[in-house]
């Protein structure tokens, strides 16, 4: 089978200090479980409940308002005890609701109820995406209803299951896959009949021949058209305009038509699974625990609304104090401004960072050492265009910036700690912003 991947610049990606991929631990439930009814940019859900009022596991509380929304549900069972608000890191107000845990749970410890699905319409089977909240939940928090709703009906595209692991803190995604192959499959299947796709394309990373024998064997149960592609692990392959360009070309190869393509995170493909046939909105999420403050580094099952600090404490704690915590990926990371910051539906990885594994932080005198455009996927000069921007000039070739993919290839590999693609993002979205 032939290995594809895009054909200029990434990084081979690795990190020791990311949890061993061989698998999960339950996360011991938190005592107070703080739910956030803002789960993507600024649009927030409408609470149900108020202070005082008990609550079930799986309940409804945050009611979605319309685009950019997508429904919550309690976690855990108990009593709503307040209602908070914080800054995020991204500038925008976040709001939680806050349960203290107590009473019998309805799902946690019960045998599994399953309803059947195939004779559901599509129309019923997103209208049951929509009312247990599914998220995409790769990073990005968006609604899946959205992103379904978007499709017009007509439309052709392929459902892709994005099994590509070129950063080590996907580790949880990987898991989920090794412990869920089937729900995985079957949430795809769903979509595919949601949304009338032709096939299901399954692209995972070259290394991963066990993965792609699980795969390959549980497809083979469905009779549905299907794909596997594998690819290079080189970042930023699961970036999705890299992964598109690895399928146009496997595409053009083999004599296929893929059209449309609808890419989708194992994590997300399950939680449609959880949602269609056991009808359990997503009370929990795998989530990586690590990096070299973290003295047991773990892929944990977290319930949402679990604070990081406990998080990191079921970890066994820090060897010393951190001088970094964010979640994602030492890549891509965002900073975590306080540990009672709670697990979200799209937490993919928590880490924090000793001081030795920062390195340098200073930033020096551009060296003009070429490195940032050797790697950048895209072929940008992010040295040049950050010159540009640092002294406010204008390029003819600024129009480019907004093929940047924000993968931070640049600053990984510049010896002067350079802001690279922090810069070239943030004028990317101050001109979306203005609407230019």
């Amino acid at each position: 089978m032939k290995v594809y991947s895009f054909p200029h610049g990434g990084i081979d990606f690795d990190d020791p200090t990311a949890p061993v991929w061989t698998s999960s631990k339950t996360a011991f439930l938190p005592n107070f479980a703080v739910i956030p009814i803002v789960q993507f940019s600024e649009n927030c859900a409408q609470p149900v409940v108020s202070v005082g009022d008990t609550v079930s596991e799986g309940m409804l509380i945050g009611r979605r308002q319309g685009p950019g929304s997508s429904n919550i549900h309690a976690t855990v069972p108990g009593r709503v005890v307040r209602v908070v608000s914080w800054q995020a890191a991204e500038s925008y107000n976040n709001q939680a609701i806050i349960v203290r845990t107590g009473g019998s749970f309805d799902k946690l410890g019960k045998p599994e109820q399953t309803f059947g699905w195939d004779t559901l319409s599509p129309q019923e089977l997103h209208e049951l995406v929509a009312e247990y909240g599914i998220v995409e939940m790769d990073g990005s928090g968006a609604p899946l209803n959205d992103a379904l709703s978007a499709f017009p009906s007509e439309a052709a595209l392929s459902v892709v299951v994005n099994c590509v692991f070129d950063d080590p803190w996907l580790v949880a995604d990987y898991v989920l896959c090794r412990e869920r192959t089937s729900a995985v499959v079957e949430g795809a299947l769903m979509l595919q009949k949601i949304t009338g796709a032709k096939q299901i394309v399954y692209v995972i990373s070259h290394p991963e021949k066990k993965l792609l024998a699980l795969f390959q064997e549980e497809a083979k149960r469905y009779d549905a058209p299907s794909f596997f592609v594998q690819v290079r692990a080189k970042y930023p392959q699961r970036n999705h305009s890299q992964l598109e360009l690895v399928l146009r070309t496997f595409e053009k190869e083999e004599n296929v038509q893929l059209n449309t393509l609808f890419i989708q995170s194992p994590a997300t493909l399950a939680a449609v699974h959880d949602a269609i046939k056991l009808r359990k909105p997503i009370l929990d999420r795998y989530v990586a625990v690590g990096g070299s403050a973290v003295r047991n580094p773990a892929v944990l099952k977290a319930r949402i609304g679990t604070m990081f600090e406990e998080i990191f404490e079921q970890c066994g704690g820090f060897i010393d104090d951190p001088i970094r915590i964010a979640t994602g990926s030492p890549l891509l990371g965002r900073k975590v401004v306080n540990l009672n910051e709670p697990v979200t539906k799209n937490t993919t990885a928590v880490f924090a960072l000793l001081k030795r594994q920062v390195g340098v932080t200073s930033v020096r005198t551009c060296i003009s050492c070429g490195e940032c455009r050797s790697v950048c996927p895209v072929r940008l000069d992010p040295e040049r265009l950050f010159k540009s921007i640092k002294g406010s000039k204008q390029e003819k070739n600024f129009s480019r910036i907004v093929e940047c993919l924000g993968c931070g290839c640049c600053e990984v590999v510049c010896p002067s700690r350079l802001p690279l693609s922090t810069i070239l993002g943030a004028w990317n979205k101050a001109k979306t912003n203005k609407g230019e």
